[in-house]
C-alpha cells in the first residue's frame, strides 16, 4: 500500500523488498504462535490462483482482484481502484476491500486472528487476503497480499505479493509482518460457498452485511448458512423476510412457520408470522400468532404490540 519508494525504479523496489524480508527473517529468535496444529494436509498450494502484479501503492485492488478472480468473479485491479484506493492515503482501508467484495457479488468473511484458520482456508481451496506490515520497525509499510499455499514441513507460506508471483516466506517472518495488523485476513466467496472456518454468528452477520448491498443474492448466503446450521433462527427469518419483500407471501409463511416450530420462544418469529398471515387474509391465525409474540415479549415488545393492534378485530382489547 503506502510506500516511500513510489518514484524509484522497479529493480530498486524489488531490492528493498528483499532487504525487508531478510530483516524480518533475521528476527527468527522471537517465538511466534504455533502454525499447523491439527491442520491437514501438511502441504497445499493453490496454483491456479491468478497473478496480478500491483502498480505503485495499489496492492489493495490487486489483492482483491486476485481473490475474486480465483472464485470466478471477474474483476481487474483497474476496475477496483476507484472503489478501494484512497489517493490521500496512498492505499486502501479494510472496510473498502470488504465493501468492494460485496459489490462484486462475494460475501467477505473476516477470519479470526488464528494462524490455523488461515491454513484451513487455503487447504479448502480458498485464497486468503492478508494485511501485513512489511516495513522496518520504525518505518511501517502496510501491504495486502494473498496467501495461496503453505508447507508445514518446510515452515513456509506462499503468497501472491506485489510484483512477485510466488513469494515464499518463512512462517516466523510472515507472522511477524501479519501480527502487526492484528492478523487481519479475509476470504471473499460466492454466497453459495461457506468458508472452511465459518462460525454461525459471524457468518450470518457477514450475510446480513452482504444483503444490504446485494439483496437479490443474499438469500443464497442464508441458504448456505442453513445447510451448515439447519436450526439457525437468524438465517431462517432472513429468508422469510427476503421472500416477504419480494411479495412471495406463501414462501415467507413457510419460513416463519418453520422458525416458530424450531424456536417456539422467539417473539420475532411469531410476530413475523402474524404479519404474513394477516396479509394472506388469515386473521384468526394471525391474531393467535400476534398474541403469542406479545406474551413472549422481549426487546421488540413494542413492535409485537403494534402488530397485534393491526390484526385484532375492531374494538378488541389486546391481552
Amino acid at each position: 500500500m503506502r510506500s516511500s519508494a513510489a518514484a524509484k525504479p522497479a529493480r530498486w523496489r524489488a531490492g528493498l523488498l528483499a532487504v525487508v524480508l531478510a530483516a524480518l527473517a533475521g528476527c527468527a529468535s522471537v517465538p511466534g504462535p504455533e502454525y499447523g496444529r491439527g491442520v491437514a494436509p501438511a502441504r497445499a498450494e493453490l496454483t491456479a490462483v491468478p497473478f496480478l502484479p500491483q502498480e505503485d501503492h495499489q496492492c489493495g485492488p490487486a489483492a482483491l482482484a486476485t481473490a475474486l478472480q480465483a472464485v470466478g468473479l471477474e474483476r481487474t485491479p483497474a476496475q477496483l481502484v476507484d472503489q478501494v484506493y484512497l489517493p490521500q492515503r496512498q492505499g486502501s482501508l479494510q472496510v473498502e476491500l470488504l465493501g468492494a467484495s460485496r459489490r462484486a457479488g462475494a460475501v467477505p468473511y473476516v477470519l479470526r486472528n488464528d494462524p490455523d484458520d488461515l491454513l484451513r482456508e487455503v487447504a479448502a481451496g480458498h485464497p486468503v487476503v492478508v494485511l501485513q506490515d512489511v516495513g522496518l520497525p520504525l518505518l511501517p509499510q502496510w501491504h495486502y497480499a494473498v496467501v495461496v499455499g503453505y508447507d508445514l514441513a518446510e515452515r513456509t507460506l506462499v503468497l501472491r505479493s506485489g510484483t512477485v508471483r510466488r513469494l515464499v516466506m518463512p512462517l516466523a517472518a510472515f507472522d511477524r509482518s501479519w501480527a502487526r495488523s492484528g492478523r487481519w485476513a479475509f476470504v471473499a466467496l460466492p454466497p453459495d460457498r461457506l468458508p472452511a472456518t465459518a462460525r454461525e454468528a459471524d457468518y450470518v452477520a457477514a450475510a446480513a452485511a452482504f444483503e444490504r448491498v446485494q439483496p437479490a443474492l443474499a438469500p443464497r448466503a442464508y441458504e448456505t448458512a442453513l445447510r451448515a446450521w439447519p436450526d439457525s433462527l437468524f438465517a431462517r427469518l432472513a429468508l422469510g423476510n427476503a421472500a416477504y419483500r419480494r411479495h412471495d407471501l406463501a414462501t415467507a409463511r413457510t419460513h416463519y412457520e418453520q422458525a416458530t416450530r424450531e424456536h417456539p420462544e422467539s417473539g420475532d418469529a411469531w410476530n413475523n408470522l402474524a404479519q404474513v398471515l394477516a396479509d394472506l387474509g388469515r386473521r384468526h391465525e394471525a391474531l393467535r400468532a400476534a398474541q403469542r409474540a406479545v406474551a413472549i415479549g422481549g426487546p421488540h415488545a413494542a413492535t409485537y404490540a403494534d402488530t397485534l393492534r393491526g390484526v385484532e378485530p375492531a374494538g378488541a382489547q389486546a391481552n
